[in-house]
């Protein structure tokens, strides 16, 4: 998308989780997309007059990319949906490409927002720091987690204080961190209200995990895929998510990776070395 004119927009129903926004296609017809970028699970196409082009993808919606030359994302593992009944958006661009929003399940939503309102809009006005982000370091979770009683895995899990960790890098980084889920968050915080030792190890293991999965293409688990199409691999790095009953991989360790449930989410951690 990016460079290119919107040359029409087809708006094949009136809504998807949501509304689309009052003239919706009209607005979108003739601008060009200056560049893309994320914020959290939301993907954004800044347009020439000023707005964002706003994109959830829900539960279940994908983009058809379709050229003179190619069609992609490729070959799916499990394949999504292509049934003409699903294509819901179908943007036309210059050069001759045309991108296809698919959705079975409808909880997508497409929304435009100027680009000055963004960050005070609802979507976002609440939402946490990126983990990849510049921030996010032992000070900054040693702000956050101040004074909290609640579970560190379920303080991590907040989207209002960190955005876009989700259950599985979660436990990942707390077993790397040497940290026990069920430890108190404000227990990473020393009185003088600076970042106790583990907080800082937990920042770096929060950059590690994610860096090692964005580089391996993400976790192929059920129908996530790469945007081409192809798998992603970071799954197989795993050290307790999933490992239930397995020796833990921690040098030294001769623990046993156990499973429990917080908040209806399953954990997977190693009691022996997590403390």
């Amino acid at each position: 998308m990016t460079g290119r004119r919107i040359l029409a927009v087809d708006c094949r129903r009136p809504d998807l989780r949501f509304p689309f926004p009052a003239g919706f296609a009209q607005r979108l017809t003739g601008r060009t997309v200056l560049g893309l970028g994320r914020r959290a699970k939301y993907l954004l196409a800044d347009l020439d007059d000023g707005c964002v082009l706003v994109m959830h993808l829900g539960m279940s919606g994908s983009f058809r990319i379709e050229t003179d030359e190619t069609s992609a994302p490729g070959a799916f593992h499990h394949e999504r949906s292509k049934a003409p009944a699903h294509d819901h958006v179908v943007f036309d661009l210059s050069g001759g490409a045309r991108i296809t929003y698919n959705d079975p399940r409808r909880f997508g939503f497409m929304d435009l927002i100027g680009r000055a309102e963004l960050a005070e809009h609802p979507y976002f006005r609440d939402m946490g720091l990126e983990p990849l982000g510049n921030q996010l370091d032992g000070a900054v979770l040693a702000g956050l987690f101040a004074g909290k009683k609640t579970p560190l895995k379920a303080a991590l899990l907040d989207q209002r204080l960190v955005a876009g960790l989700g259950n599985i890098y979660v436990c990942e980084s707390l077993h790397r961190a040497g940290l026990s889920p069920l430890k108190k968050a404000g227990a990473l915080v020393r009185k003088s209200g600076k970042p106790a030792p583990q907080a800082d190890r937990l920042a770096s293991s929060i950059r590690e995990v994610l860096e090692e999965a964005v580089a391996a293409g993400g976790s192929t688990l059920r129908d996530y895929r790469q945007a081409d199409g192809a798998l992603g691999y970071f799954q197989h790095a795993f050290r307790v998510y999933d490992r239930e009953g397995e020796p833990c991989p921690a040098s030294g360790c001769k623990g046993v990776v156990e499973r429990i449930v917080q908040s209806g989410r399953s954990t997977f951690y190693c009691p022996a070395c997590q403390r």
